[in-house]
């Protein structure tokens, strides 16, 4: 009932109401016989950035607010009256005196804080601690212009532009407009950074630092906010792992979780080609403080690359098909990623199963074979007596002429589909071939040829993982 009156009378005034799912619950809540009613304010506020109108309507007067055809605030707001009022006239009259002194409230905000440059609060900022053993905000927003620099230039951004937007990150957190209103944070620092004459990248990262904020949320758009967005959350996480504060599951007060997803959000839906194990490097170079943990780089790194296995969980793939990929131990999540599509596309080709077993059987017996002498990737040609080993060698010095350039570029799922016809000649030599041969020469050899294939599918990954342990 509430939805079909408020579009109903959004429409009437030539709108379109904005109806919020935790504000039209809450509106639901407070009322038992819905009479929805439009008020409206004066022009001269639309002057204010329509987030804070938005937010004075909604939170404290539960007003939905209405929109024209670009989305831009029209000075109207529908409330839900609980009664079928004899006289709605007067309803609307005493909502409309009640919204004018909080919408005034935002107005002096805003023009008191515009006063203001946002460089000139930089200083507030060493009064506010952001944890006790690493330092206030403007210590933060140091650490993070360097460290969002660094990312610019890995990321073909521009790094004058990524370590101004890192000094003045956290100013607007000073600012009346953020203090009346929290939500405000980073939309207010846009709009005075603009105000400011700061390059537009520079004020569009005021508030895409904060993107994403929850799963399914939009990203950052420019380079600039990516660069940003990403050296603040990697700050967070270094520092707080380098105090000791490793989040459980029960725990995580700096919400490091939802870091390290925003990181991986980032990275892999704006195509991001960064080497998290660098950029870890340069935020823990970046602290002045001595974190006390040592192991701080590695633990952060496999915390964020535990949150891709829950994000390719989240999406059906395997636990076994990112424990093939995960084996190599890499630490670029764009790269990961494509390698973990590619080998689930190969596990639903017809030969993935036997050929991930034959790798099994492949690495057990070159592990077995490694505790004894070391294993040669050479294979002598004239060393080949069987006509299965023979026709392997030779699969195999094809395959790999094919594809080393579809590995080259990076085309892991082509590479893959590739190997997959090495499984009739691999299953011929497991047959018809005795590989731990009483003479020794015999024997390296076809250890050196097993290397041969393992290598080849562990340019992508290692499919032996998809093989199930037994239990």
């Amino acid at each position: 009932k509430i939805v079909a009156q408020v579009e109903k009378l959004a429409e009437s005034l030539g709108g379109k109401a904005v109806i919020e799912r935790d504000l039209l619950d809450e509106v639901t809540a407070l009322v038992e016989w819905p009479v929805a009613l439009a008020g409206k304010f004066e022009q001269r506020f639309l002057q204010v950035p329509q987030e804070a109108l938005i937010s004075s309507m909604s939170e404290h007067q539960k007003y939905f607010h209405v929109v024209d055809a670009n989305g831009k605030l029209l000075p109207h707001f529908i409330t839900v009256s609980n009664i079928e009022s004899t006289a709605p006239e007067k309803v609307i009259d005493g909502n409309e005196r009640v919204i004018r002194p909080r919408l005034s409230d935002a107005a002096f905000f805003f023009n008191t804080d515009l006063k203001t440059p946002l460089a000139g609060r930089r200083e507030k900022l060493k009064t506010i601690v952001f944890q006790a053993e690493l330092g206030t905000l403007f210590d933060k927003s140091e650490r993070v212009a360097k460290l969002a620099a660094y990312i610019a230039e890995k990321i073909g951004g521009n790094e004058v532009w990524a370590q101004r937007a890192g000094a003045l990150s956290k100013c607007d957190l000073v600012s009346n407009m953020v203090q009346e209103f929290d939500t405000m944070q980073g939309i207010a620092g846009s709009y005075y950074a603009q105000h400011d004459g700061e390059p537009a990248e520079v004020a569009a990262a005021m508030q895409e630092q904060y993107l994403p904020k929850f799963a399914g949320d939009a990203v950052p758009q420019t380079l600039t906010g990516c660069a940003l967005a990403l050296a603040d959350r990697l700050d967070t996480l270094v520092g707080i792992f380098g105090i000791g504060q490793i989040p459980s599951g029960s725990k995580d007060p700096f919400a490091l979780r939802r870091a390290s997803i925003g990181v991986l959000q980032i990275l892999l839906q704006r195509g991001l080609n960064i080497d998290l194990r660098d950029v870890i490097a340069a935020a823990h170079s970046n602290f002045s403080v001595s974190l006390k943990n040592a192991d701080v780089q590695n633990q952060v790194l496999d915390y964020i690359i535990e949150r891709m296995r829950a994000l390719c969980l989240d999406d059906k793939i395997s636990a076994e098909t990112f424990n093939a990929v995960a084996a190599k131990q890499l630490s670029v999540p764009l790269d990961i990623q494509q390698r973990v599509l590619a080998v689930h596309h190969f596990t639903q080709l017809p030969e993935a199963a036997s050929l991930a077993a034959a790798n099994k059987r492949v690495s057990n017996i070159l592990n077995k074979s490694a505790a004894d002498v070391a294993v040669s990737s050479t294979v002598d040609t004239a060393l080949l007596q069987e006509a299965a080993e023979k026709t392997l060698a030779a699969a195999l010095a094809e395959k790999q002429q094919q594809v080393a350039p579809l590995f080259a570029q990076r085309d892991y799922s082509g590479t893959l589909s590739a190997l997959a016809s090495l499984r009739e000649p691999v299953d011929a030599f497991f047959d018809g071939v005795m590989v731990m041969a009483d003479d020794a020469a015999l024997r390296n050899n076809r250890l050196a040829l097993l290397a041969q294939l393992r290598a080849l599918f562990l340019q992508v990954a290692d499919i032996s993982q998809l093989v199930p342990d037994k239990k």
